[in-house]
């Protein structure tokens, strides 16, 4: 890690429905139309889990059940270093709103290199398999 490098530290939740995971493509930025998981910042005295329902609700309008954590990952992006917390997660509810991304796919494990992976979340494609049946 390169420490002259600003950190930010981020939740994200990987959503399970059966035997597919919720990818979402980004609308804005430099990363416009590259794929992620959706989720965001921990804000001053939230647990991860709490950034992460509070981050799906604002970006997705649903409720979430964080059911597990499943990796962290370290990443040095040109401008930051991103520390990403990963957890699987189920919904509460089916609907989902996209308030933020521009585009949404279930996608299976056979599926899920067939979009535009942010890099940091790339590294998290091979776990997320060996959780899917």
């Amino acid at each position: 890690m390169d420490k002259r490098l600003k950190t930010i530290e981020v939740v994200a939740a990987i959503i399970r429905k059966g035997d597919k995971i919720f990818a979402t493509q980004r609308g804005y930025g430099e990363w416009k139309d590259w794929w992620e998981f959706p989720g965001g910042k921990i804000e001053p005295g939230e647990t991860p889990e709490e950034a992460l329902s509070r981050e799906i609700r604002e970006e997705l309008s649903t409720e979430i059940q964080v059911d597990k954590y499943l990796k962290t990952i370290d990443y040095d992006y040109p401008e930051f270093h991103l520390t990403m917390h990963c957890y699987m997660c189920s919904l509460l509810h089916d609907a989902l709103y996209l308030n933020e991304h521009e585009a949404a796919r279930w996608l299976g494990a056979d599926d899920l290199a067939s979009v535009r992976w942010l890099p940091a979340d790339l590294s998290l494609l091979d776990p997320i398999r060996a959780e899917l049946p």
